[in-house]
């Protein structure tokens, strides 16, 4: 499913109305016919489609942050995948105001980087890497990855941002990442790895363990790398179950 499906940011029209502009054969905003709905409607979806097809043009992801509801983003996947930055952090507990955040690892196709905190991750290197990117997903980066980094670094999310629990949840997926990872069938290198690890692996560093970060940065990267499989299915999964075609 694709930005250009959808209709819902449109002023005044809801998933009921989508939904029966799709099953009426309106699956796309070049096939919308004003006739389909009410007069104030229409007028509403073609102004929207007129703006969002120019900024859709230009490539302005972070006009549809505000357009689409939250739980939508989800929608911008397939228009931005090779846009869209994963990321995934590792902290020394769980209270952004007490505690710190250790490793960040953040992958766009083909590149995966893993910033470990002393060494080089800064918030000029977070930002910049957010400012790179046109979707951001994580898993249940809304309350834990975003706050922590918001806090420590003062780092700025203006695109998109799709949270894989969410969506997870609404197809049945429930659990933490790794539970929904071998639901799913995406392996990884250290299934036995937990976050209660990553705090462990860090004290062990910490005191002067070069080998528990390594060990450290590799289940990160495990997790920020494993978010792109999980999206790629869950995407496919939600546009099964939300979109609707007449073909």
């Amino acid at each position: 499913m694709r930005i250009e499906n959808s209709f819902i940011p449109a002023e005044g029209v809801g998933e009921r109305t989508e939904r029966s502009l799709w099953e009426s054969g309106v699956t796309h905003w070049e096939s919308f016919d004003p006739s389909a709905v009410g007069a104030r409607q229409a007028e509403n979806i073609e102004s929207f489609i007129a703006d969002a097809s120019e900024r859709l043009d230009d490539g302005d992801a972070r006009f549809f942050r505000e357009q689409f509801p939250s739980g939508s983003h989800w929608r911008c996947y397939e228009n931005f995948r090779e846009e869209t930055c994963f990321l995934d952090i590792e902290t020394t507990g769980l209270d952004q105001r007490r505690h710190d955040v250790t490793v960040v690892g953040v992958h766009s196709p083909g590149d995966t980087e893993v910033f470990v905190a002393g060494r080089d991750l800064t918030a000029e290197r977070l930002q910049g890497r957010l400012d790179d990117a046109k979707l951001l997903v994580t898993f249940n980066g809304k309350r834990f990855d975003v706050p922590f980094l918001e806090e420590a670094f003062d780092v700025d999310v203006d695109v998109p941002h799709v949270d894989l629990m969410y969506p997870c949840r609404r197809l049945g997926l429930t659990g933490g990442l790794k539970a929904i990872e071998k639901e799913t069938g995406i392996d990884r290198d250290r299934p036995d790895l937990s976050g209660r690890d990553a705090v462990r692996l860090w004290r062990e560093y910490e005191r002067g363990d070069e080998h528990a970060l390594e060990t450290l940065v590799s289940y990160n990267r495990d997790d920020t790398e494993n978010l792109r499989l999980l999206a790629d299915h869950v995407t496919d999964l939600l546009d099964s179950d939300v979109f609707v075609t007449t073909e």
